[in-house]
């Protein structure tokens, strides 16, 4: 299994009596996968899962899993749990439930910051018993734990762990020192929208990217400019795209995104489910105006 392009992490959408829109996430997850996204991130940050029941969090998994099946596209599902137990029934379910799937993303432990050897320990635990590959979702700001290049590449060294997300708030120097001898069949994925074009260009694999929903076709190109070796159409695309990427992430994330799509007519609400709130006009007229001018 390779992991390599872009992944789109899927917003939930509404309905105007608040349930979750489906009809809308099928056609949401065709148009991103028909723009040539690689795959689909289920259950992510993006999507809201915490503030889904449980029958809502089955049916987001089974839409986007007949997606990317009729597409031939990979399917990454995010699973959740408070501690390595928990983590690991979440991932049995999740086996169970999409055995298809081509990896699920597992979060670094939040809150309690265990330290590198119980990270380590925890994902190894983890590996042991999941039924699918595991990327690991390194983004520290969130997290409170700080993950250096010596404990990713001892996380790549896992069997069962084939990647990580890393979204550090910037060009990370232990990312950056990941890249630069990167293990074999392990990917390095930035989270970090607006780091898409440095981190491809040190050697990432891709990117799962929430502000890749509102300009798929675009960040599907800047991947594939970098492959090619077209340093000048990557630069050239890469600034645009780091200015949608900035903008989609001037209030908590998927709320910009969520206006964007709204207003583009793609989803029937912006809405989010508290504790978040719905981004303001002039945030969300800011980066409409920046997806709209990259068609042109």
């Amino acid at each position: 299994m390779e992991l390599k392009g872009i992944y789109v992490p899927l917003i939930t959408p509404f309905a105007a009596d608040g349930s979750v829109a489906l009809e809308a996430l099928e056609k949401l997850a065709h148009e991103v996968l028909d723009a040539g996204a690689a795959g689909l991130v289920a259950l992510g940050t993006t999507g809201e899962p915490a503030a889904l029941t449980p029958q809502e969090r089955q049916a987001v998994v089974d839409v986007c899993a007949a997606a990317c099946a009729g597409c031939g596209a990979q399917l990454i599902v995010g699973a959740h749990g408070g501690d390595t137990r928990s983590t690991a029934e979440s991932l049995a379910a999740l086996g169970a439930q999409v055995p298809q799937a081509a990896a699920a993303l597992v979060t670094v432990p939040a809150f309690v910051r265990p330290g590198e050897a119980g990270t380590v320990a925890h994902f190894r635990a983890l590996a042991e018993a999941s039924p699918l590959p595991l990327i690991v979702y390194h983004i520290p700001y969130r997290t409170g734990q700080q993950l250096s290049a010596a404990a990713m590449r001892e996380l790549a060294a896992i069997d069962g762990v084939v990647g990580v997300k890393c979204a550090t708030g910037g060009l990370d120097q232990d990312a950056v020192e990941l890249l630069a001898d990167a293990p074999d069949g392990f990917a390095v994925l930035t989270g970090e929208d607006a780091f898409l074009a440095p981190m491809l260009a040190l050697g990432a694999a891709g990117g799962i990217l929430a502000s890749a929903h509102l300009a798929t076709a675009r960040f599907v190109e800047l991947a594939d400019a970098w492959q090619a070796g077209d340093v000048t159409r990557a630069r050239a695309l890469g600034h645009r795209l780091t200015g949608l990427a900035l903008a989609a992430f001037t209030a908590p994330n998927p709320a910009v995104t969520k206006g964007v799509l709204h207003a583009q007519g793609r989803i029937p609400t912006p809405d989010v489910r508290l504790p978040l709130l719905p981004a303001g006009r002039a945030e969300v007229d800011a980066a409409l105006a920046l997806a709209n001018g990259l068609d042109h």
